[in-house]
């Protein structure tokens, strides 16, 4: 009489099975959106890491971190699966999305493939934070050298962002009133975010293991 053969898993087939489970329960709970979006002490207490990201794009780039974190919020309001909606015929058939558009930077195909040629990211994500922030950096960078942009001034590095550089060549932006209006929003929230992290920004410094005073500030 022949018995079945059953097979039982191996300590280290459970250690990665484990592990594969916790990385994506992560991953889907860093997709969800911070509870207070408009207060940026709250967001870089919920997820310090991002304070980590956004300081390196801003010294990398240029722009500050402020008006980084403001971009997010109002293209995504930080969620990192964000896509524009879907148009639907008789209720049922689903039609082409209205953009390409998507993740936390709400970002379409043909600039996302720039930025990938440019700094090398075939492996980056447009749902990983830490991608996001440094294309942002990097697409105002361009900004700035390209148009004569401040970096410091999120609200016409808003209308280049949302218009591409030929669209805000052309003062596209102009004849948009709903566009005038949310990139004065985004200059209001990184205004708002600037003067919070000035009164938060030491607890979110040092925190690390290596980093220690007087080469950490």
């Amino acid at each position: 009489m022949k018995y079945p053969i059953r097979y039982f898993p191996t300590l280290s087939g459970v250690f990665f099975i484990i592990l594969f489970l916790v990385s994506l329960l992560n991953g889907c709970a860093s997709m969800s959106p911070p509870s207070r979006t408009t207060n940026l002490c709250a967001i870089f207490e919920e997820q310090p890491q991002w304070y980590d990201y956004a300081k390196e794009a801003e010294e990398k780039w240029g722009t500050p971190t402020s008006i980084l974190m403001a971009f997010i919020h109002y293209e995504s309001g930080f969620r990192g699966d964000a896509r524009p909606p879907r148009s639907w015929f008789l209720g049922f058939i689903p039609l082409p999305r209205a953009s390409s558009a998507y993740g936390y930077g709400q970002i379409q195909d043909p600039a996302w493939e720039d930025y990938q040629r440019a700094n090398g990211g075939w492996f980056k994500s447009r749902t990983d934070m830490e991608d996001v922030l440094d294309f942002i950096g990097w697409y105002n960078h361009r900004s700035a050298r390209r148009l004569g942009i401040s970096k410091r001034d999120p609200k016409h590095l808003y209308f280049a962002y949302h218009e591409g550089h030929r669209g805000y060549r052309q003062e596209v932006w102009r004849r948009k009133p709903r566009l005038l209006r949310v990139a004065k929003r985004v200059a209001w929230q990184a205004r708002e975010y600037g003067t919070q992290l000035r009164g938060c920004e030491s607890r979110f410094k040092c925190r690390k293991f290596y980093q220690f005073w007087p080469f950490c500030q």
